[in-house]
């Protein structure tokens, strides 16, 4: 199997994909690696545990980058069901958009993606930052535990359905809140905040007081026979 020297390229029309992630997992693995020609395929830089940057230069399936630690990978195309899940650490960058499920149950880290995220996107999200860059679809941040979820554009019905302790940010309209989830004040530590994490994901120049936050009514945190329907 090979493995990767600084600045190693793998072209998935000629390599297979086993092939690749195998190098990518091995222990000796460093510097900036290209991945050419993914062509959709399912998993592309999957369970990554090294400080690289990996560039992947096409449309991916499901899974890309998924349980990500440390890299830096860039996908300059769309992405399939659950780029990122289970991501723990290190920056996973759409440039396009990406289907349902994105950052899902993921820990740590940031994930953006520059264009729209369809539905359930950071569903049961546990610690992990994503700033989408255009709209989300419908029941995103679903079971949100903890992190933040910045959305640019517009959010679809359900958003924040049974929230925890997650942050959203959204600039555009909101379809319908989820059961539990509110719009809340954005105080001067809020505006810090999601200053910050703009600026990590390239959108420095919105504006913060353009955005709604929205987070738990900690209503469902306990049981209690008013709430039955909402369960």
């Amino acid at each position: 199997m090979d493995t990767l020297n600084p600045n190693h390229t793998f072209d998935l029309a000629t390599t297979s994909l086993r092939d690749v992630n195998g190098a990518l997992h091995s222990d000796d693995v460093s510097g900036e690696i290209v991945i050419d020609n993914p062509s959709g395929a399912h998993s592309v830089a999957a369970g990554v545990n090294a400080p690289v940057k990996i560039t992947v230069n096409g449309h991916v399936g499901y899974y890309a980058a998924g349980m990500n630690q440390q890299a830096e990978i860039t996908i300059n195309g769309n992405a399939g069901t659950g780029v990122a899940e289970n991501m723990m650490s290190g920056t996973v960058v759409v440039k396009g958009n990406a289907s349902q499920s994105a950052g899902a149950t993921a820990h740590g880290g940031l994930l953006v993606v520059e264009g729209d995220a369809a539905a359930r996107c950071g569903i049961s999200m546990k610690g992990v930052d994503i700033v989408v860059g255009g709209d989300v679809g419908h029941n995103s941040a679903f079971m949100a535990q903890a992190g933040r979820l910045v959305i640019r554009g517009n959010a679809g019905d359900g958003l924040g359905d049974s929230i925890y302790e997650t942050r959203i940010y959204v600039r555009g309209d909101v379809g319908s809140l989820g059961a539990d989830c509110i719009a809340k004040p954005m105080r001067a530590e809020h505006l810090d905040e999601l200053a910050g994490l703009l600026k990590a994901a390239g959108f420095k120049d919105d504006d913060p007081t353009d955005y709604t936050r929205y987070g738990s009514a900690r209503e469902l945190y306990h049981f209690h026979v008013d709430n039955t329907s909402a369960y």
